[in-house]
């Protein structure tokens, strides 16, 4: 993950100084899909791990705080 977030930030550097290679647009564009994809679900196993609190005292999964009816 690293190295893919060093090879992103490379790319931006050279784009906003520069200019891309049509080559390294279609590389940078694919980079972003997979950090956001691994972002994503990385955020998705935290909210599975977060539980809501209510004032009542009942404490329910994160996913199923917006359901509950007051």
């Amino acid at each position: 993950m690293d190295k893919m977030i060093q090879r992103i930030n490379e790319l931006a550097k050279k784009k906003r100084e520069e200019g891309l290679t049509e080559a390294e647009q279609a590389e940078q564009k694919e980079l972003y899909k997979k950090y956001l994809a691994g972002f994503r679900k990385s955020f998705e196993k935290q909210l599975d791990n977060t539980d809501v609190e209510y004032p009542d005292g009942s404490v329910v999964p994160f996913k199923e705080a917006g359901k509950k009816k007051n």
